[in-house]
């Protein structure tokens, strides 16, 4: 036999064998893999991104307000490449908000806000904490204060009022309903909680659903709850969910059918449907003529991880007059505490929002003399 034949048939018994193939592809995957991961997570990533946005495309427009405003990373490598956790930032008159990915696959937390509406006095800011995706959260961002500023206004012009407790229960579950019926069409099992603050004048109404967390520091520096977590191991919210035929279970934290941290949500369609999951807001009033407040801080659960609310009082207290009124400090702070979730934080500071109004008001005096 010639050395060619003998060549030829170990070609033939061997290269071409389904054996070999595979390990051979097992092995260009384990190389690719190795040395171009990023190029192939950013490939994913935008697939990803394609898909929410082709979805919320087919949302009504008419935003009232921005998203982040900025992104980065808080930390580069030697050729100049973010290796740090990706981080947004934006202020605006007297409201701050630092938000960062943290140790988290991906973002997931959202905010808005509105600032007098046409002129009516009347603000909202907005933080929504998703889960199993940012479509729940892109969603309540996009809608909830639309719709709930448009029922304020209109009941504004008719009754001169507005039953804000009333009009944010309303739309909140009305919103969850419509998201409810885009999920379960696209299959899609993403929540979200919504924590809202709706101000007119000295009257402050919040609402909440699920697990972030809203706290207010009074004239003296005293820290005043604005919202409970919805927490699975909390009697009244395990006795419902024992009534509905559900059960929590604790693998570190305690979990609604082993799933989900939070009691209460938008969104969850499969737990929703068996009445695991809930919807409904809690409502918190308050009148600011009395608790005089210095600032409030709504923040994602990300922040409640390593701060308790005192503690974030304290140390937002002693960073007001920073550019983002403490709220950049806190969210690094919590990372570097170890918080591995996403972290969001906006603070309105009542101090910077007096300030501006003492000097609109010299130069108006000013304008008129």
């Amino acid at each position: 036999m010639t050395l060619l034949a003998v060549v030829s048939r170990l070609i033939r018994n061997t290269v071409f064998k389904y054996e070999t193939v595979a390990f051979v592809i097992a092995l260009l995957f384990l190389y690719s893999f190795v040395f171009h991961r990023d190029s192939l997570r950013s490939v994913f990533n935008r697939a990803r991104v394609s898909v929410q946005n082709s979805r919320l495309n087919a949302l009504p427009n008419g935003r009232v307000s921005g998203q982040v405003a900025a992104a980065g990373s808080l930390s580069s490598d030697r050729n100049g490449k973010n290796s740090g956790p990706k981080q947004w930032e934006l202020r605006k008159d007297n409201v701050a908000v630092y938000s960062i990915q943290g140790r988290r696959p991906r973002m997931e937390d959202r905010y808005d806000f509105v600032h007098d509406k046409n002129h009516s006095g009347v603000a909202m800011y907005g933080i929504f904490d998703g889960h199993g995706g940012a479509f729940a959260a892109d969603f309540t961002e996009k809608l909830l204060s639309q719709s709930v500023m448009a029922r304020v206004l209109q009941a504004l012009l008719k009754e001169g009022k507005a039953n804000h407790s009333q009009i944010l229960i309303e739309e909140i579950l009305s919103l969850d309903e419509k998201f409810l019926t885009v999920a379960r069409s696209n299959n899609d099992v993403a929540g979200t909680t919504a924590l809202v603050a709706l101000l007119s004048g000295n009257e402050l109404t919040v609402a909440n659903v699920g697990d972030s967390r809203g706290v207010m520091c009074d004239h003296e520096g005293r820290t005043v709850p604005l919202s409970f977590d919805h927490k699975p191991h909390l009697p009244q919210e395990r006795k419902r969910i024992k009534k509905a035929g559900g059960f929590i279970t604790f693998n570190g934290v305690w979990r609604v059918a082993g799933i989900l941290a939070t009691s209460r949500a938008i969104g969850d369609y499969p737990l929703k449907d068996r009445k695991f999951v809930v919807a409904d807001p809690d409502i918190q009033t308050f009148d600011l003529s009395e608790c005089k407040p210095q600032f409030l801080i709504l923040a994602s659960d990300g922040l409640w991880d390593a701060f308790s609310n005192e503690e974030a009082v304290m140390y937002v207290k002693e960073r007001l007059d920073e550019p983002h009124f403490g709220a950049k400090s806190i969210v690094l702070q919590a990372y570097y505490r170890g918080s591995l979730d996403n972290i969001t934080v906006m603070v309105l500071n009542f101090k910077a929002g007096a300030a501006a109004g003492n000097a609109n008001e010299k130069q108006k005096d000013e304008g008129e003399i």
